[in-house]
């Protein structure tokens, strides 16, 4: 079987336009806010990608399309998070003195 970054576009197709429109959710009002961070259930997920199951390698190919766009796509089982990856740039840094306390 090949490797997810083997396959042909017409195999990872499906991952661009899924990514592109979990894209377009982020920027969408909806759920009281203008545009931000969202979840979505795996069978919203599924829903949108038009398949019947994502398996890990579905969910790694649509991690990656949503990564190039600007996202993190987070999977949490039975739901995954979609948010910015401007969001993290501000996150605290692990440092040495804090690795040793």
């Amino acid at each position: 079987m090949p490797r997810p970054y083997e396959w042909g576009m017409e195999q990872t197709g499906w991952a661009k336009s899924a990514a592109r429109r979990l894209a377009a959710l982020y920027e969408a009002d909806f759920g009281a806010r203008p545009k931000g961070r969202f979840r979505i259930s795996m069978k919203h997920l599924r829903q949108l990608a038009d398949r019947r199951r994502l398996y890990p390698e579905d969910l790694q190919a649509l991690e990656r399309e949503v990564y190039e766009l600007g996202y993190v796509l987070i999977d949490l089982e039975t739901f995954c998070v979609v948010i910015s990856q401007r969001t993290f740039s501000n996150y605290r840094r692990v440092n040495e003195d804090a690795l040793n306390q």
